[in-house]
């Protein structure tokens, strides 16, 4: 083979990789985070049961939910924003007085998560791995986001979040979560799958 063919060739050759190389970059890019961490896999699993004014997300103070068996009224809601992803949480009251809220992440699979409050917990995040209840959980993802607060959150109207997220098999969620100069405050949670979950709006003037 000539020397001026031998050097076409090796030039395409290393053209091919930088292209591939740049495709590669490009694709992680656009899957990743806010903040670096992994983009979160949603099941898609079934649909909510809902009024025809809207979904999980829409949500107000007033409105009533039934997850399962039991019937919650939302007290307030949370709507938090970290880079260009956004989330939602609703503050829900039970005849037992047990705080519980319900995530919600509206993204290509609706992600829904029913939280309750371990007011006496102990543990702190920061560890790859915290065992709490019998159950070991594994670091997730952590963040700070922006929120804004309607309702009975006694929260500021406004102002920030930070969080550290772990899970434990497939649907056991364990959160910290400190909004302000607060200090954390400790959740343990299951996924949800949104045919549980049916809405009774309080009006249907929104």
């Amino acid at each position: 083979m000539d020397a001026p063919v031998m050097y076409l060739v090796a030039a395409v050759v290393v053209l091919a990789v930088v292209v591939i190389v740049i495709v590669v970059r490009a694709r992680r890019r656009a899957t990743a985070r806010p903040g670096g961490a992994p983009p979160r896999r949603r099941p898609e699993r079934g649909r909510v049961a809902e009024s025809p004014r809207g979904g999980p997300h829409r949500l107000a103070p007033g409105d009533r939910v039934r997850i399962h068996d039991q019937e919650y009224a939302v007290s307030g809601t949370i709507r938090l924003v970290e880079g260009d992803w956004s989330w939602v949480q609703h503050l829900l009251d039970d005849a037992s007085g047990t705080r519980h809220r319900l995530s919600v992440e509206d993204g290509p699979d609706l992600e829904l998560v029913l939280w309750t409050a371990e007011p006496g917990a102990t543990v702190t995040p920061g560890a790859p791995t915290i065992d709490l209840g019998g159950r070991r959980y594994t670091w997730a993802e952590t963040g700070q986001a922006r929120y804004t607060a309607i309702g009975e959150t006694g929260l500021l109207p406004a102002g920030t979040m930070r969080y550290h997220d772990y899970q434990s098999g497939g649907d056991a969620r364990l959160s910290f979560e400190a909004y302000g100069e607060e200090g954390w405050r400790v959740a343990r949670g299951d996924l949800l799958d949104p045919a549980d979950l049916t809405i009774q709006p309080a009006t249907d003037d929104r």
